[in-house]
């Protein structure tokens, strides 16, 4: 029997985390199965996700009808669905999360997305997150704004588990791993314990390259002598900047400030793989996740990917070649009239935006399942 590339990945030292969660995925034993069988490690969601999981669904309507009957609004239902199905696949990866010793086990859960731009609403949500969960292996998803920032910094030095999502931009990243650092430094000089604390910087892929590529195919339709450099550059910038990211990481966590903080037990923000399903149908469907495997690093993935890499993956450790070759493709693409910086920015408020829409929508799921005839009636 073929040895399963799933599987293989964490052989090479990266984990698998899964971007989905659904309560019949929990009740079903299918994220058990996934542990044992694909050495699944994690899971993350969001908006789109549970709202998906509840319009398509009707696992959720018994629960959604007692509280509807009881005057609980869409909003409050929405947080006692999304917090039971987080607690539960906490108590899921629990075992997981004891045997690695904290590297591994944890389930994430993103704070209201409206609040992106809102330092104080976001830093009182999450702490209302950590507090409802009450599970070690949870991470409390914030965004990588630069409101986001002191977010990060407050909570992981009040001894909350942090996954910064949103991130697009290196610049950006070396800020998200400075709040990480300075909140342990705080923690630490109120003599309190970093062991245990966990974060992950949740780099977007996919993305970057559906919005650069065509800026780029503009260029080789025009011709001239711009054509042949965009050319070479499409495709390429997503992981570029992923390989460039990993320099970065590698350099800060092995600092000498952060061996300071390591020898009292701190853990290293692992960098995060997100967004890495293929968006171009001409790319392969295991591109991004192919070409970005690494020592110390989370691929997050949807089913439809996970399920691709199963069946046609071939793991191998390349998160580290073709270092220089990667910083070309970035310090390139100024002569093609494109800014790095403009283009994460960008995506950096699409992408808020791309989470506000299902969060709105999901509310107006939630209201219309309680407004149901059959939710009406009385129990």
């Amino acid at each position: 029997m073929k040895n399963n590339p799933l599987k293989q990945l964490g052989t090479l030292g990266q984990s698998i985390w899964l971007d989905d969660i659904r309560r019949d995925m929990i009740t079903g034993g299918g994220i058990r199965h996934l542990i044992e069988e694909d050495g699944l490690r994690g899971i993350t969601s969001n908006p789109s996700i549970f709202e998906k999981a509840i319009a398509d669904s009707h696992d959720y309507d018994k629960d959604i009808r007692a509280m509807a009957l009881n005057g609980t609004g869409a909003k409050e239902i929405y947080e006692a669905l999304s917090q039971g199905d987080v607690r539960s696949a906490a108590d899921e990866f629990r075992p997981l999360y004891d045997r690695t010793d904290g590297k591994d086990g944890y389930v994430s859960l993103e704070v209201n997305p409206h609040l992106a731009h809102d330092t104080k609403g976001t830093l009182e949500e999450a702490r209302l997150l950590w507090a409802a969960l009450n599970r070690p292996n949870v991470l409390i998803k914030v965004p990588a704004t630069a409101d986001g920032l002191p977010v990060i910094r407050q909570l992981i030095s009040e001894g909350i588990n942090v996954n910064v999502t949103l991130l697009f931009g290196l610049p950006r990243y070396r800020q998200v791993a400075e709040a990480y650092l300075s909140g342990l430094e705080a923690r630490v000089a109120q003599s309190k314990d970093v062991k245990h604390i966990a974060s992950v910087a949740s780099f977007f892929l996919s993305r970057i390259d559906a919005l650069v590529d065509p800026l780029l195919e503009k260029l080789i339709a025009q011709g001239g002598k711009n054509a042949a450099l965009a050319k070479r550059e499409h495709g390429q910038v997503a992981i570029a900047s992923a390989k460039m990211a990993y320099q970065i990481y590698k350099e800060i966590f092995s600092s000498a400030r952060f061996e300071k903080l390591a020898a009292r037990g701190a853990r290293a923000q692992r960098l995060l793989w997100a967004s890495t399903s293929t968006k171009n149908p001409d790319y392969s469907d295991v591109k991004y996740v192919e070409a970005i495997i690494g020592a110390d690093t989370v691929t997050t993935v949807p089913l439809e990917t996970m399920d691709a890499y199963r069946d046609h993956g071939n793991p191998k450790a390349c998160l580290e070649q073709d270092v220089e070759a990667a910083r070309r493709v970035l310090e390139r693409l100024p002569e093609l009239g494109i800014s790095i910086d403009e283009v994460t920015q960008q995506l950096v408020d699409e992408g808020i935006e791309k989470f506000n829409k299902p969060f709105d929508k999901l509310m107006e799921t939630v209201a219309q399942r309680c407004n149901d005839g059959n939710l009406k009636e009385k129990s």
